[in-house]
């Protein structure tokens, strides 16, 4: 019973089994709670924003497209190559917009080309999704979406209070994922949507590695989210498909969320 309690609730850390810089799949836009139509820009980068580290280069997206009240439409027609800075080194990136009218929730998922790393010898594609929501209006934010790997979020994503609990799910092809393993990361450096460049980072990774955590038997897991601004979870090898290319591949189901601190 410990052990569930565990799993289902605490964040943990995985020693040796997680690396302190996390790979993680962006798809960032500053605002995430609107009030007026208009069009919502994005960026498309794949680096390490906990420590603002490494940017590795995104090949073009497989598929990038947006959910409001269960309408699906696609946008990587919309989609633009771009050079994204980090602090210590330049990598292809991707931005987009997307026009965003009616009240509700937006829902935008990108399923980039598998990612090549070297240094451990395996693909990754990191299935991402992201919300939006404009008018204070709940609609499909806890939808499951029918990716071959999702999160499925159980605590509005888009206004979650610092020094609450974020709850999810995690699936595969529809059914849930026990004992997933999640990486969790604070977006400390937020990428400049003028410049296409990293921002100062604002804090610090913790000691220990990667913050990790463990699902339970129904691919359950919370975290208590200690401070305001962006989080990311990555289920790691969550997904359905294993190989790629003669090579083993990690297709990871990613989630983004915003805190916020009570004023």
């Amino acid at each position: 019973m410990l052990k569930k309690i565990l799993a289902a609730t605490t964040a943990v850390l995985i020693a040796g089994t997680v690396s302190a810089a996390a790979h993680f799949q962006l798809v960032y836009t500053p605002e995430v709670n609107l009030e007026k139509a208009g069009d919502v820009p994005f960026k498309l980068i794949f680096w390490h924003p906990y420590e603002a580290g490494h940017v590795m280069d995104m090949g073009q997206p497989e598929a990038f497209f947006v959910i409001h009240k269960g309408k699906k439409t696609d946008l990587l027609g919309a989609v633009k190559p771009i050079s994204f800075k980090g602090p210590t080194n330049d990598a292809a990136a991707f931005e987009a917009s997307a026009k965003v009218k009616r009240n509700g929730d937006y829902i935008f998922v990108v399923e980039p080309a598998p990612y090549y790393e070297g240094s451990e010898d395996i693909y990754i594609q990191q299935i991402t999704k992201s919300f939006v929501n404009k008018g204070g209006v709940p609609t499909d934010w806890n939808s499951a979406l029918g990716l071959k790997t999702e999160i499925v979020p159980l605590v509005k994503p888009t206004n979650i209070l610092a020094g609450s609990t974020f709850t999810g799910q995690v699936l595969a092809d529809g059914k849930p994922v026990a004992n997933a393993e999640l990486e969790i990361e604070y977006m400390a450096a937020e990428p400049d949507m003028e410049t296409n460049a990293a921002k100062p980072a604002t804090v610090t990774p913790p000691p220990g590695g990667a913050v990790a955590l463990v699902t339970d038997e129904n691919g359950m897991f919370s975290f208590g989210v200690p401070k305001a601004g962006f989080w990311g979870f990555a289920a790691l090898g969550s997904g359905p498909v294993k190989e790629h290319e003669g090579k083993e591949l990690s297709q990871d189901a990613v989630i983004w969320i915003r805190a916020y601190d009570m004023e």
